[in-house]
């Protein structure tokens, strides 16, 4: 442990005045247990950079080790969080993932993809889970964690990758349920309304859920219902999948397109498998969870590892499988059968993505609520009620708007799969292994994560390109606010 840890450790989550104080302590030679040596000028305003998120203390909100926070710490079990992760990930997205991620990789490429990313992706979030306690302190969130060890500097690149992570994956429901809507009205009129009006429609859902459910762990009444709507329209998709791939003779599984496009899009194709398979909010979601936190939330993830992810797997198999290279970016568009089936299977997942997308969005609500809300009275009083509801309308309100305006599927699977997931998946959980056991640590281990830096930054800049490529070509086949 470094000079500057053993610092950090006992107070980074209090707030300003026991940072004074602390200031002043270190003035003397005196050393409690907790400190054991003096902080020089630089390391104690590097300490008051990471309390960026601190105001009051407030008894109502002060958890255990003095961590802050609106929402709920150390409440939840594992079995809840581990069914919040595989209803979350099976959502309205798994209906895009047969064009994402294995269209432009083919079979075997495909399948080769599914499985290594899957089981690097599994281990990188097990990895970091052993990591939401630093020297007995407990790190509810990512980037608190990455300031603690790292400094200001990446404190604030990992806000950055989290909340354009969030946003753009929030976006991405905003078009899916808009999508949903669209195809429900489109078995009914030849003439159906624009996207925009079923994005906005969309949006507005997703903000009353937000507002009357404002908590992670305030979710789990809703999780029966969630697991409900999600095998429903699942079993449903693969029961018609089926059905059309057995009718579907002329299957085609060709890779098409110049060598260039291929490579771009099948770099694009990994982003899409990374980001079915982790969120970038691990320490977030670990901080509901009561003891032991570790051992609890890698039960939560083999959850997700095992019965979550053979079925969002499956339906991405089964979907290409059935239609081959021609599939849909929306699944539902290429259903056979009476119209009930695709209204059923579309109402399900739209339903279904208002209780997925609220975990993923949870952190920007807690960040927002933490710093705004009067934390000395209760999450339902008249104050903060009226504060929760104009911070989740305006919100909404943005994110609604630009998904209207750029309603590009696979940009925002692919974007943030890329430019933000990458790092704060593969990258930052070896870094900070480094970091924190690096002085103790076997050669191997430290080649092995060293290893993992070079490659999966490499990885980032290449699927960012490829992401960024695939942008531009839709901004000039599509115009802002465009009908797809």
């Amino acid at each position: 442990m470094t000079h500057l840890e053993s610092l950090l450790s006992p107070c980074y989550h209090c707030r300003r005045k026991p940072i004074l104080s602390l200031r002043n302590k270190l003035g003397s030679k005196v050393a409690s247990n907790s400190i054991g040596a003096m902080a020089t000028r630089k390391e104690t305003s590097n300490i008051e950079a990471f309390i960026t998120e601190q105001g009051p203390i407030m008894s109502s909100v002060k958890h255990e080790n003095g961590l802050t926070s609106a929402h709920t710490i150390d409440h939840d079990s594992w079995q809840q969080v581990g069914l919040l992760l595989v209803t979350s990930f099976n959502c309205g997205y798994i209906l895009s993932f047969s064009n994402l991620m294995l269209v432009p990789l083919g079979w075997t490429w495909g399948i080769i993809c599914l499985v290594v990313v899957g089981l690097y992706t599994a281990y990188a979030n097990w990895l970091l889970a052993a990591f939401h306690f630093i020297n007995g302190q407990r790190i509810i969130r990512y980037r608190d964690l990455m300031g603690f060890l790292f400094g200001r500097e990446l404190y604030y690149i990992t806000w950055v990758f989290q909340y354009l992570t969030i946003l753009l994956g929030n976006m991405g429901f905003i078009l899916l349920g808009g999508k949903a809507l669209k195809e429900i009205n489109s078995e009914f009129s030849d003439s159906p309304l624009r996207l925009q009006y079923y994005i906005i429609i969309t949006g507005a859902a997703y903000f009353l859920f937000a507002f009357l459910i404002p908590t992670m762990s305030a979710m789990r009444r809703w999780l029966g219902i969630s697991t409900i709507l999600t095998f429903t329209y699942i079993i449903i998709l693969l029961v018609v999948l089926v059905k059309d791939g057995k009718s579907n003779k002329n299957k085609d599984y060709k890779i098409h397109g110049s060598k260039a496009d291929n490579v771009f899009n099948g770099f694009g194709a990994i982003s899409a498998i990374i980001v079915c398979n982790t969120s970038g909010l691990l320490l977030e979601i670990q901080s509901t969870l009561r003891k032991p936190a570790v051992e609890n939330m890698r039960k939560a993830l083999y959850t997700q590892y095992t019965a979550g992810l053979l079925v969002y797997y499956g339906v991405s198999i089964v979907g290409y499988w059935a239609y081959g290279s021609v599939v849909s970016t929306y699944l539902p568009e290429e259903l056979s059968g009476p119209k009930w089936v695709k209204m059923v299977i579309n109402f399900a997942a739209f339903l279904q993505s208002i209780v997925s997308q609220h975990m993923f969005l949870a952190p920007i609500h807690e960040t927002l609520d933490t710093k705004f809300l009067k934390l000395d009275e209760s999450m339902d009083s008249k104050e903060n009620i009226k504060r929760r509801f104009y911070m989740r309308a305006a919100l909404f309100s943005f994110n609604t708007f630009v998904t209207a305006a750029f309603p590009f599927m696979g940009d925002f699977v692919n974007l943030f799969g890329s430019f933000t997931l990458i790092p704060i998946t593969f990258v930052f959980p070896s870094m900070i292994f480094l970091k924190v056991k690096g002085k103790t640590a076997r050669l191997e281990k430290k080649v092995w994560h060293w290893s993992n830096i070079i490659l999966f930054s490499l990885l980032a800049v290449v699927t960012t390109i490829s992401a960024v490529r695939l942008i531009v070509n839709d901004v000039q086949q599509y115009s802002f606010f465009a009908n797809t």
